[in-house]
C-alpha cells in the first residue's frame, strides 16, 4: 500500500493547541467498525455504550520531562534532545536520544545542562545517518534529573512551549510507570471520576506498560508503507492483567484496548507467544506476563488476536497510528470517519476528541 493511501485534508484550525477547559469535557465518535456508521456523543456518554461484560486495557505509562536543552561546548548554541530510553548501565549512563539538527551533532561533542552536567555524544554506527544519538553521563541520571532539568514533551504540532499546567494535563490520571517520552494521549479523556462510574456499571479494568518512544509518531517516509521499519518500545504486562485478559477472551468478553499503545502491547504479546510456541501460552491464553521489546508495525491486512475494540485519538494523516486504526476498522471507515470529524469540526490529535470503534 501506499503512504499517500493515509492522506486527509484537516484544516490547521482543527489542531488542539490545548486540553479541553475541564479533562473529561471532549467530543466522542462512536464509528461501527464493520459498518462504518457514525454517532456523536460526549464524553460522559461513554458508560452508557460500552458493552456489558466488556475489559478494558489502559496503559499506565508516565510521560517522563524528557525534552531538554543542552548548550554545545563548541558554539556555546542551544541543542533540543529528546531522550527516549537508557541505552547502557554501568558507571555513569548512556541514553537513546533524538536531537535537532542531528547532522551537526557528531561523536565527540559535548553538552552542557541547565544543572551544569554534561553529555557526551559516542560513536554509534548503528544510528549514523538518523535523528538519534547516543549521548553519555558520567553519573547515573535519575527521574529527579530529568524533573529539575527537562520540559513536558508536547507534540512538534502544538505550536507553543510547554507550561505548568501541561505538567498535570498531559498526565493520565492513573499513570504510575514513568518512562514515556509522549503521552499515550487516549486516556487525556479519563478522569477518576469516570472510573469510578464505570467500576460502579461493572466494567473490569487492567492495566499493561509501554513506555511511547518518539519512533512511533516519526514520519513514515517510504511509499510504499511495508518497508517502513518501527523503532523499538518496551512493554510490560502483569501476571494478574495477563490472567484476567485471557479469561475474558476464553469467555467470550470484548476487549476494549485504551489507546494505540495499549492495542500494540496486546497484539505484540499475542504475536509473541504464537511465535515461540505456535500454541496457547502456560496460563491458558495467547498473553503471557513478562516484559518485551516490540517492532510490531500494523497496517491493513493485519488479523486482531485480541482486541475487539478500540477507544483513540483522531491521528495524523500518513503516520503509522492512522494506518494501525485503518487495520482495525477498514481504510475507507476510517477516512469517512475523519471527514465527517473534520466537517462537525472536531479537535484532532493529542490535546482533541476521541473516538470509540466498536
Amino acid at each position: 500500500m501506499k503512504r499517500t493511501d493515509f492522506y486527509f485534508d484537516l484544516p490547521p484550525d482543527l489542531i488542539a493547541q490545548r486540553p479541553s477547559a475541564v479533562r473529561g469535557q471532549d467530543r466522542l465518535m462512536l464509528l461501527g467498525r464493520n459498518n462504518g456508521a457514525v454517532e456523536h456523543h460526549k464524553m460522559d456518554e461513554l458508560p452508557a455504550l460500552i458493552d456489558d461484560g466488556t475489559l478494558m486495557v489502559f496503559n499506565n505509562s508516565r510521560v517522563r520531562r524528557a525534552r531538554l536543552f543542552g548548550v554545545k561546548e563548541t558554539t556555546g548554541r542551544e541543542v533540543e534532545f529528546m531522550f527516549l530510553n537508557q541505552a547502557a548501565f554501568g558507571e555513569g549512563s548512556v541514553w537513546n536520544t533524538m536531537v535537532k539538527n542531528a547532522k551537526k551533532q557528531k561523536a565527540g561533542m559535548r553538552y552542557q545542562f541547565p544543572d551544569g552536567s554534561l553529555g557526551t555524544i559516542l560513536e554509534d554506527a548503528q544510528n549514523a545517518g538518523t535523528e538519534f544519538r547516543l549521548l553519555k553521563f558520567d553519573f547515573a541520571i535519575t527521574e529527579d534529573w530529568f524533573e529539575k532539568n527537562g520540559h513536558i514533551p508536547l507534540p512538534p504540532y502544538i505550536k507553543r512551549e510547554d507550561e505548568e499546567s501541561d505538567g498535570e494535563r498531559y498526565q493520565n490520571v492513573y499513570a504510575d510507570q514513568t518512562g514515556s517520552a509522549a503521552c499515550p494521549t487516549a486516556g487525556l479523556h479519563f478522569t477518576q471520576e469516570m472510573l469510578e462510574t464505570l467500576s460502579q456499571k461493572g466494567v473490569e479494568r487492567v492495566f499493561v506498560t509501554l513506555h511511547v518512544g518518539l519512533g512511533t509518531f516519526l514520519p513514515v517516509r517510504e511509499e510504499r508503507i511495508e518497508d517502513h521499519k518501527m523503532h523499538q518500545e518496551i512493554y510490560t504486562i502483569e501476571e494478574e492483567a495477563a490472567k484476567k485478559i485471557n479469561q475474558a477472551k476464553k469467555e467470550g468478553r470484548p476487549i476494549l484496548a485504551v489507546g494505540t499503545t495499549s492495542v500494540r502491547t496486546l497484539e505484540s504479546a499475542a504475536c509473541e507467544t504464537l511465535a515461540s510456541s505456535n500454541s496457547a501460552g502456560e496460563n491458558g491464553g495467547l498473553i503471557r506476563p513478562g516484559t518485551k521489546g516490540t517492532k510490531i508495525f500494523m497496517y491493513p491486512g493485519y488479523k486482531f488476536k485480541i482486541v475487539d475494540q478500540m477507544f483513540t485519538n483522531f491521528h495524523t494523516p500518513e503516520s503509522t497510528l492512522i494506518m494501525l486504526v485503518s487495520a482495525f476498522a477498514g481504510r475507507e471507515n476510517i477516512l469517512a470517519a475523519y471527514s465527517e470529524a473534520v466537517k462537525e469540526r472536531y479537535r484532532f490529535f493529542s490535546y482533541g476528541d476521541c473516538m470509540l470503534i466498536k
